[in-house]
């Protein structure tokens, strides 16, 4: 579950301006590592087409950090950082916020802490001082802990009724079981019932320090500005975490079908199995094998099988999550309760044949100009740029991926990916179907 602190809708338009009217932000000649006087490092694009600055950095705990005991209490912490900080209660945090249009949010996945700021330029010293009370001095007051408890209890009850949610948190189950990872990070009814304001000070003491903090910044600032304010925003965070360890893990290498009773329209359809590492020197050639057999577009094989053959679904498409401590591929469909069954599989149909086919060169070729072609176009804000340079620091990798993206898609071959095909995608996979039972979703409904 995300928080978010909504600023002024007014210049909505305004902070999310488009970055391809520049010359190519975030091309090497723009693109630094910048090191502050006090050694806190970022990934910078100096910017000034538009007067804005937007910043994505991150903190490696997550979700696993959560106890076991108490699954959830990262993302309530998360979602309390902007609900009063120092001297500032709730409400005049938020006021100072939206007197300046600042945008400021935090968010918990299973492996990292994350956080976004974005503000005009004018405004960047006061955006970046309220951030550093945020992680430094959050307060955790009665009023908003209760307030923001009962907003997550809420969406815990609403996901209770919504078949994608039930689906993902039986999947996730199934794979996982008692490792962190299977546990959704909003928590449970119960466990957030329970946290108190002292187990969210825990978790915001082990997780917020400098040894796992990756930055990047995108805007209209200069390079001796920004590390003024880096500094004074996270210089006085801790040197070091306190993370507890997370055990490497594959998903249950299994075929395994479970079914979970929703009275709900339409069955969805959860299904993955074991991927393949972000660090893996086979990456790019599954990335691009998962493109053609589930991107989501209309050209993928799925697709094809699946909606334009059988009219069986709308939609179905297939994501590679690499985790820290796993990898997956996961993917999704909805479809009538008495077309769950074939759907399922013609889905596992096509997983067996990719697994033991391979792609076409055909295909291969399609998929590597759209891959290389639609690069830039997924980087056409400030925001996008920083969140891609995040992720990069996070995968790992070096500053100037950018440039050697192309060549590493031009570099797979055919021969790669029907190696790496046959090694992530057959007929070892596990599903979860949420929705009515076949032979109930035949019955006419019942007179009034």
């Amino acid at each position: 579950m995300i928080h978010a602190r909504r600023a002024f809708a007014g210049l909505t338009v305004v902070l999310t301006v488009l970055i391809c009217a520049l010359a190519d932000p975030a091309s090497a000649a723009n693109r630094i590592r910048l090191v502050s006087p006090g050694g806190i490092v970022a990934w910078f694009v100096q910017d000034s087409t538009v007067p804005l600055v937007a910043m994505e950095y991150s903190f490696v705990g997550g979700s696993a950090q959560d106890p076991a005991d108490k699954p959830g209490v990262g993302n309530m912490m998360a979602s309390l950082l902007d609900e009063g900080a120092a001297d500032l209660d709730s409400k005049t945090f938020h006021e100072r916020l939206e007197r300046r249009a600042i945008e400021m949010n935090f968010s918990v996945s299973r492996d990292y802490l994350r956080g976004s700021l974005r503000m005009l330029k004018n405004d960047a010293p006061e955006a970046f001082d309220l951030l550093r009370m945020a992680l430094t001095s959050p307060r955790f007051d009665a009023e908003p802990v209760e307030r923001i408890r009962s907003q997550i209890i809420s969406g815990l009850r609403r996901e209770t009724t919504m078949p994608n949610s039930v689906a993902s948190r039986k999947f996730w189950e199934e794979a996982y079981g008692t490792h962190p990872y299977g546990h959704a990070p909003s928590g449970t009814l119960d466990s957030v019932q329970k946290l108190q304001a002292a187990d969210l000070v825990d978790y915001k003491q082990r997780i917020i320090a400098k040894d796992t903090l990756k930055i990047a910044v995108v805007g209209d600032i200069d390079a001796a500005s920004l590390g003024k304010l880096l500094d004074q925003t996270f210089g006085g965070l801790p040197a070091q975490s306190r993370l507890a360890p997370v055990a490497d893990i594959d998903i249950a290498k299994k075929s395994a079908r479970s079914f979970v009773q929703l009275d709900v329209p339409q069955t969805s359809i959860l299904f993955g199995g074991a991927g393949i590492k972000r660090d893996d020197p086979d990456f790019m050639a599954a990335f691009l094998v998962n493109h053609i057999l589930a991107s989501g577009s209309f050209s993928s094989r799925l697709y094809k099988e699946v909606r334009e053959k059988r009219g069986l679904a709308y939609s179905v498409s297939e994501s590679l999550v690499w985790m820290k401590h796993s990898p997956v591929y996961v993917g999704s469909t909805a479809t009538r309760a008495d077309k769950a069954g074939e759907t399922l599989n013609t889905i596992a149909a096509e997983l067996v044949r990719m697994g033991t086919e391979g792609p076409t060169q055909q295909e291969l070729d399609e998929a590597k100009s759209y891959l290389k072609g639609s690069q830039m176009l997924a980087l056409d804000t400030s925001s996008k740029i920083a969140g891609a340079l995040l992720q990069y620091q996070n995968d790992g990798l070096g500053i100037d991926y950018i440039e050697k993206r192309s060549g590493i898609i031009d570099a797979v071959t055919l021969e790669g990916t029907k190696r790496v095909a046959k090694k992530i995608w057959g007929p070892d996979f596990l599903a979860v179907s949420v929705g009515r039972a076949p032979v109930a979703s035949a019955q006419p409904p019942a007179a009034n």
